[in-house]
Order: C-alpha cells, then structure tokens, then sequence
C-alpha cells in the first residue's frame, strides 16, 4: 500500500509533520517530529466555497457579506501598519504567515498549527528519509524548555551524551527562558561541521555544558536484529513513507531464522503517516479493528488489519514510554486491545486525535488543523491520557548511562517465559 498521501501542512511540533496522512509526535532537532504528535488524515472537513471582493474564502455558513464586515477591523489594522508603522517598507509576507499563526493559536488546539515553508520542507524530509543538516535529536519543544525526547543512534546528539529529559536552557550562552521552542530548535539546527553550544538542564545535576558538531543526518526508519534466546527484534524510529516495506522486508529476515517471540520497539517514537500505522499494526495482527476515527458530528471511520501480515501468531511484547505518540499508540493500542501482545514500560504520550494538512497556495507553507480523535479497537480515548502498559518498568537516567535496559530487559523475560512454557507444552 502506498503510504504517501497528498502533503499538506504542518506542525505540531514538536510536533510536526507532514502530509495528509500523518500522527506524530516529536520533533527532530533539525526536524520535528510532532511530539505533539500529529495524525494526518485524507478525509476534508466539509467546506463552502464563496468568494469575496478580495479574496477566495472557505466558510460554513458565514455569508459573503458578513465575512466581509468581519474582516473590516483587520484590512483596517493591516493599512494602518502599512501607512503608518514608523520602521518602513514593512515585511508584508511576514505579517500574512503571523496573521495565520495568530488565527490558528486562538483554536487553543496544540495540533492545530502553521508551518512556514522552511518547516514544511523539513518536515517532509523527516518522514520521506530524507537527510537534513543537524544534531540529530528528536525534541519536544511544547514545554517551558526545548527538551530531548531521544538522541538518534550514531547522531552527533549521542556521541555528545545528551540524554532523554534534557533541557536545553541555553543555546550558545544565550538564555533560552521564554522562548519558544520552535524558536529554539531553529538555533539548534544549522550547518555540518558547525558546532552548537548547549546548556543542558539535566535532573539530579548542575547546569552542564555541551557541544555538539553538527552533522548530515539521515533520519532512521527501521532496524532489527535477533537477541539472545532466539528473541526478533524490530525498532520503529518513525511512521515514514518507507517504514512499511522496510518493516516487511527485515520481518522476512527474522522469521527465517525461527524466533520464539518478537519485541516491538517504538520508545521515543513519535509518529508519522496514518496509512502507515496501519500497514505497521497488519504485520502483527491477523484481522480485526487497528482503529476507529470519530468526528465532530458523532460519525467515524473504522480502519481493520490487512491481511498478509508475517508476524501475526508469534507471541510479542511492545516497548513504549512517554516519547510513543499518535501513530505509535494507534499501533499498541490495537496490539494490547486484541489481546495480541503485552505493553512493557510507562504510560506513552497520549496524541488521539487526528490532523488534516493543508499546503498553501504560493509555496507560503502548511497549516494543519484537527478533524477528528481516535480511537482504540476498545473504543478508548487516549487523548491527553496515553497507553497504560500492562507491565510498568522505570528507564532511569542512571540505567542508560550504565548502558542498561530494564524495559527491553523485562520484554526479553516475558518471551522466554512464554517459549519455556510452550515447547513445555510440547515435550508433555
């Protein structure tokens, strides 16, 4: 199935991302990754077309004559700027994508949002696999500070140590307090072979200082590898264009080699592409609900597993934590719904609603705004609330500097379990 939906607009940055079609949430300190989490949906709200004497407006129910009293007060604000604003000419361009801004923050919906189209194209290129210029590090930057939801492997972000849970309080000895966080990540982000100073909150110590050279990074989709005791494992980085034929072919490698159970990993994965998620929960489920899409106006939209899956009858185990949002709760949650396969680690993010992306006319970017929530095969509202693993297993600060893995630890411990007890149950 193809997964690359019409691109539209986005942001929520951290969320952001990408095209009619995506949930996410974290963003790429170079990119974003909605760790505000997005889901892009293909299905438009309905909309009336009526034009008025300046413009192509989309409305409903608004007649041309009241949208156009409406406006009055803002072409009245916009001609007073222009002729009176004492730093002149004005930056007309930026004064629309405020406007745009502006109108969207009113929705007081943090998935509802504009991208600017150096955003848009970065977005894109995160969830396409593309490469972009950074530290490689997805971020959240909803939050008082720009905070590190996960270094990419082999990204300069891990060979300089930052860790999950930084805060970035300064960039360059500049004090980041009050500023926004896409405005941060922005200074973060920049040319390879530059190098970017941080200032990193971390819990438990003083304010440490860290540079970090960027680099070409090449955002990670998939990897697997066989664990000891003939246990597959697969980690999902994001929900991207790609993610589902490489998932399928790396599946392929595993099952050859005869698991006794497979380990799912999608800590720290933010999201990506609807259609994807669903390709993604497929392989590991037979038939049945993945997930339901409820609007505004009580209906929804059930999307069920395809068939083909390679994965659907070995015993699996889910890892998630705080950074698993959108399309990764759409996939654990079908997983645990259906009673397919445990959750291991903590309470995942809980993005549950889903994004339509808008690309704006003139090359000016994308807006993306809420249409819908999802919800689980269970009829579940994860909205702001998020997965409960069915085993709750801490990954401490400490455990990762010692190289420790207590959730993926605890994941290894239920499979062998599980295969001791079957081919038990054979030998009787």
């Amino acid at each position: 199935m193809n997964s690359r939906p019409v691109l539209v607009v986005v942001s929520v940055i951290v969320g952001l991302i990408l095209l009619t079609g995506v949930c996410s949430a974290g963003f790429i300190a170079g990119k974003v990754y909605d760790t505000s989490g997005f889901l892009d949906n293909e299905t438009p709200a309905p909309q009336v077309t009526v034009v008025t004497e300046n413009m192509e407006v989309n409305t409903q129910g608004s007649s041309p004559e009241e949208l156009e009293q409406l406006f009055e007060p803002f072409w009245q604000t916009w001609n007073l700027v222009e002729d009176q604003f004492v730093e002149q000419p004005v930056d007309q361009e930026a004064m629309m994508r405020g406007a745009i801004r502006g109108m969207l923050e009113t929705l007081d919906d943090a998935h509802t949002s504009y991208l600017d189209p150096d955003m848009f194209e970065r977005a894109n290129a995160e969830l396409e696999g593309e490469e972009y210029e950074g530290i490689g590090a997805w971020v959240d930057i909803t939050g008082d500070f720009l905070t590190i939801i996960s270094p990419m492997p082999g990204s300069p972000a891990e060979e300089a140590g930052l860790l999950p849970g930084d805060k970035v309080i300064a960039v360059d000895g500049d004090d980041m307090t009050g500023i926004d966080g896409e405005l941060v990540r922005q200074r973060i982000v920049g040319p390879k072979n530059t190098v970017v100073r941080l200032t990193i909150q971390r819990a438990g110590v003083e304010p440490l200082e860290v540079s970090v050279e960027r680099d070409v990074i090449v955002v990670p989709s998939v990897t697997s590898k066989m664990l000891e005791g003939d246990i597959g494992y697969v980690q999902l980085f994001n929900f991207g264009s790609d993610t589902s034929d490489e998932l399928h072919d790396q599946l392929k490698d595993l099952m050859r080699q005869n698991p006794n159970g497979m380990i799912l990993d999608l800590r720290f994965n933010g999201g990506g592409y609807l259609d994807t998620a669903i390709e993604v929960a497929s392989e590991f489920i037979g038939e049945g609900v993945v997930m339901y899409e409820e609007y505004g106006d009580g209906t929804r939209k059930t999307y069920e597993a395809s068939r083909g899956g390679l994965a659907t009858e070995i015993p699996m185990v889910v890892l998630i934590n705080e950074g698993s949002a959108s399309a990764s709760e759409i996939v654990a949650g079908a997983i645990q719904d259906l009673e397919r396969g445990d959750l291991v680690g903590v309470t995942s993010f809980g993005k549950g609603s889903v994004q339509n992306y808008q690309k704006l006319v003139n090359d000016q970017g994308a807006v993306r705004v809420t249409i819908a929530r999802w919800l689980t095969p269970d009829e579940r509202q994860i909205n702001g609330i998020g997965l409960e693993p069915d085993y709750v297993v801490e990954q401490t600060a400490e455990a990762v500097s010692q190289g420790l893995d207590p959730q993926l630890d605890k994941a290894i411990e239920l499979l062998t379990n599980q295969a001791y007890q079957i081919n038990s149950t054979v030998v009787n």
